[in-house]
């Protein structure tokens, strides 16, 4: 989840709407196919969520054996939801920022465990532990102490466009002693390392420092070693950098209506800003679970991988609040339902989204949806998430 801990900023979201209001569950279009069955089962569950589009796709063995899109990408014109839609994926973003990571270590321009003030212009240093570094892995693992401050993550969601902002001096202000954003509460009173609290803010201080080590903004380094060579061709970080006119309308479901959400940006773009496409995020997800490799093309060493996938929690070696049978964490790579899963799941504004595989890496499911709903419904989107589960057992 991208905005953790900020429960109202969907509600938030819905005061700066545009467009009009639209029922949520007429004017769908017809997806009959040789999957009928499966067809029958997403559509009844997005008209009882109020899903506007949707879109998933199947991978067994480390192929895409099922993609499929549902519903509408812009439901006033009509415009059909397909693999190809691009939409903002939220914190599955997280994992292209952890590859990056990866690879900057490859190159022997990070290490992990270093101090992240060995790269910075400006000091980051808990205040209640001023003495105790904080690393990389700490900020990958969500065990850094860095805390997501509600009243401040929400202004770095700029409604319209791509913020204006520059990443690095947001995070000055909210670090440094004496800027416009710092306080003590931005950090827990806990040492590095010694809690687990999930923190955007900490994710989007990992891909600045990536920034400094490789001398080359993260939209522009993962473009080169990750985007281009998976020819991922709708894919980018901001809007300007993709097809505006094959971007998804997002929408939110409230009380049987679904209601338009104006597109935006964030400041602290590694940690959500990704837009992609189910047909794209499908090879690089994939090159994760087969070593770093996609049809040949090759982003990671096969060691990179294996590190940015292991499971970093061990009895020895645990952050005090997690319990290792429930949560896990790689390099901003996740677990779910109970460590049964892994990848990384994204909620924003009109979005809802997964990359999960089993635990073999044998199977996984990418999902979209262009529509948030409130907490008390989300559940409704974990059904669709547990058919295509099942579905995937029947395409083994």
């Amino acid at each position: 989840m991208r905005f953790k801990k900020i429960t109202g900023l969907v509600a938030v979201a819905t005061v700066l709407l545009a467009g009009t209001v639209a029922t949520g569950s007429q004017d769908k279009p017809s997806t009959a196919s040789a999957s009928g069955s499966i067809d029958d089962i997403v559509e009844k569950r997005m008209n009882e969520a109020g899903i506007v589009g949707l879109g998933a796709a199947i991978i067994v063995d480390k192929k895409v054996v099922w993609m499929k899109g549902y519903g509408f990408a812009d439901k006033q014109r009509a415009v059909p939801f397909t693999p190809n839609t691009i939409m903002n994926i939220g914190s599955i973003s997280k994992t292209f920022t952890g590859a990056a990571l990866m690879r900057a270590v490859q190159e022997g321009k990070l290490s992990l465990d270093d101090d992240v003030n060995k790269y910075l212009p400006f000091k980051v240093v808990n205040p209640y532990f001023p003495d105790e570094r904080i690393t990389l892995r700490h900020l990958a693992t969500h065990t850094s102490g860095v805390a997501d401050q509600p009243s401040v993550y929400l202004g770095t969601y700029h409604y319209g466009g791509d913020s204006p902002e520059p990443l690095g001096d947001f995070l000055r202000n909210y670090f440094a002693s004496g800027g416009k954003y710092y306080s003590k509460e931005n950090f827990l009173n806990a040492r590095p390392g010694a809690q687990y609290e999930y923190s955007n803010i900490a994710a989007g201080l990992a891909g600045y420092v990536v920034e400094i080590a490789v001398g080359e903004k993260l939209n522009a380094y993962t473009r080169r070693h990750i985007f281009a060579p998976l020819k991922m061709e709708n894919t980018g970080w901001f809007l300007s950098e993709i097809s505006l006119a094959n971007h998804s309308k997002l929408y939110a479901a409230q009380g049987g209506f679904s209601v338009p959400i104006e597109l935006y940006g964030g400041t602290t773009y590694p940690d959500g800003g990704v837009r992609t496409s189910v047909a794209d995020l499908s090879k690089f997800f994939i090159a994760l679970l087969n070593g770093g490799e996609y049809e040949g093309a090759r982003i990671l060493e096969k060691r990179s991988v294996d590190e940015m996938l292991r499971l970093q929690f061990t009895d020895a070696k645990k952050p005090d609040n997690i319990i290792l049978k429930e949560k896990n964490s790689g390099i901003f790579w996740a677990t779910k339902r109970d460590v049964t899963r892994i990848g990384h799941a994204g909620t924003d504004p009109g979005v809802k989204t997964e990359m999960l595989s089993d635990l073999s890496k044998e199977v996984g499911v990418i999902l979209f949806a262009n529509t948030s709903n409130c907490d008390h419904e989300i559940r409704k989107f974990f059904d669709i998430s547990d058919d295509l589960w099942k579905y995937a057992a029947t395409l083994r």
